[in-house]
């Protein structure tokens, strides 16, 4: 990264990878778990498990990819506790949805949340840049969009099997 990107970062820069996967992931594992026989615990423990094992794992490979483009050790560090703790944050706010609200209201809300919170960071980030917010906003809701759908399908397909 040049001198010249860093002093055009957005303040969402260091939140933008750790919200986009805590969200999809999450919402990914939700709408495939949800309709499985005890789906709430299996969702509870999933989320747990997407919060750490997964986040620890992004977070490593965020650590070791700027390794490897030459990012400063600081920035690095920067990158990676801060990736760390935004996936861990978002994780546990559809945690907290999925323990607060009745399960089958609480299913619907979390797909809310997450697709509103990509949208909000969608906007900000277009805006940062100066392009059209639409645009952005229908490419990464889109993209989660995909991401329900297939796990969903995945979800009829094990069920139907097994």
């Amino acid at each position: 990264m040049t001198h010249h990107q860093i002093n055009h970062r957005t303040p969402q820069t260091k939140i933008s990878f750790g919200t986009t996967s805590a969200v999809i992931t999450n919402l990914g594992l939700i709408a495939g778990l949800s309709g499985m026989e005890q789906s709430k615990t299996i969702i509870i423990a999933g989320i747990l498990i997407v919060a750490l094992a997964d986040n620890i794992s992004d977070s490593a490979g965020i650590h070791i990819f700027q390794e490897s483009e030459f990012v400063s050790n600081r920035e690095n560090w920067i990158s990676t506790i801060t990736n760390f703790f935004v996936r861990l944050v978002v994780s546990l706010t559809f945690l907290v949805l999925i323990l607060v609200f009745p399960f089958k209201m609480a299913i619907g809300v979390s797909m809310v949340w997450g697709l509103v919170l990509l949208a909000v960071l969608s906007y900000k980030i277009a805006k940062a840049k100066n392009v059209n917010p639409i645009n952005a906003i229908v490419e990464h809701v889109g993209i989660a969009a995909v991401v329900i759908i297939l796990s969903t399908v995945v979800r009829y397909y094990i069920s139907s099997k097994f």
